[in-house]
């Protein structure tokens, strides 16, 4: 006789709720693949340019201008020794020079937007809302609308071929101002403020010693924005600069591209001028994430 099926043996049917957690988790899984393709790809399109960037650093003229390569080439030195020659200017007088003015720019810049952005979170004085509304206000407006009242200012003053007008300036920062009020906010218990005036400490000090170490990570973002600014920045140095000896290294690579159209041209001389400019912003990145990464650490651990 046929065995009779069990009938009391228990199906091994998946329920619903299983169903549906295999199936959240394969889409979880479809979900953190796709991501991590499209990061990929993004991060390989942002080093793409400066892959070429090194690689056109090593070829010469002749190869540069007979069309597109992706290995590298031998001229690597030859466009260094080209670049590094005193010619009309002078390449590391313009590194000193932009080096110069990026980092007393990105200090300046910082330390008074930190020390600003504190005293009117901190201080309950009439027209504070007034004097904050008026800074972003300021934000607004272009630097382009007041260039012909700025050289005109300058000229005033004799600080033609001067680094000042491009220093001083830097002092208001609306931008950076707006992010440090921002971190203030979320970093700065006003208790904190409340002790240290109890203890007899006055207000330079304890925002100096006392504030400053607290927004350690936002002074590290901001002074890299403001470095890289003040290093590019090409417009207001070429209003104000005109010997050679005091021009930065943007007005530098302009001119060298302008000269792309005689027979003095050199691309291989650009591109190096070009790759040796962003190594010290890679440094400043370098030096200055590290304080980035403890302070998003920090307010992990705090959270």
């Amino acid at each position: 006789m046929a065995k009779l099926k069990n009938l009391d043996a228990p199906a091994k049917v998946k329920n619903y709720s299983d169903f549906q957690n295999e199936k959240g988790a394969t889409s979880l899984l479809i979900a953190r693949i796709a991501s991590y393709v499209f990061l990929v790809f993004v991060t390989v399109m942002c080093l793409f340019s400066f892959y070429l960037l090194i690689i056109n650093s090593t070829r010469s003229n002749a190869e540069l201008q007979s069309g597109f390569s992706l290995l590298p080439r031998e001229h690597f030195f030859e466009n260094f020794g080209n670049a590094m020659k005193k010619t009309t200017f002078f390449l590391p007088q313009g590194l000193l020079n932009s080096l110069i003015i990026a980092a007393a720019t990105s200090i300046l810049t910082v330390y008074f937007s930190a020390m600003t952005a504190y005293g009117i979170f901190v201080y309950d004085f009439r027209g504070r809302k007034l004097a904050d509304k008026f800074i972003l206000l300021v934000m607004m407006i272009p630097t382009q609308v007041s260039a012909v009242g700025f050289v005109q200012l300058i000229n005033q003053f004799k600080l033609v071929n001067t680094y000042w007008p491009l220093i001083i300036p830097a002092i208001a920062a609306p931008a950076t101002y707006f992010y440090m009020k921002q971190y203030i906010e979320g970093a700065l218990p006003l208790e904190v403020v409340e002790a240290a005036r109890v203890d007899g400490s006055n207000e330079f000090r304890t925002f100096n010693t006392i504030c400053l170490p607290m927004l350690k990570p936002a002074l590290a973002v901001q002074m890299i924005f403001a470095f890289v600014g003040s290093w590019n920045n090409f417009f207001t140095p070429a209003l104000v600069i005109s010997k050679a000896e005091l021009m930065t290294v943007p007005i530098m690579i302009s001119i060298i591209n302008s000269d792309l159209h005689s027979q003095a041209g050199d691309l291989g001389k650009l591109y190096m001028y070009i790759f040796i400019s962003i190594v010290p912003v890679v440094i400043v990145y370098m030096f200055l994430s590290k304080f980035i990464i403890k302070g998003v650490t920090l307010g992990s651990v705090k959270g």
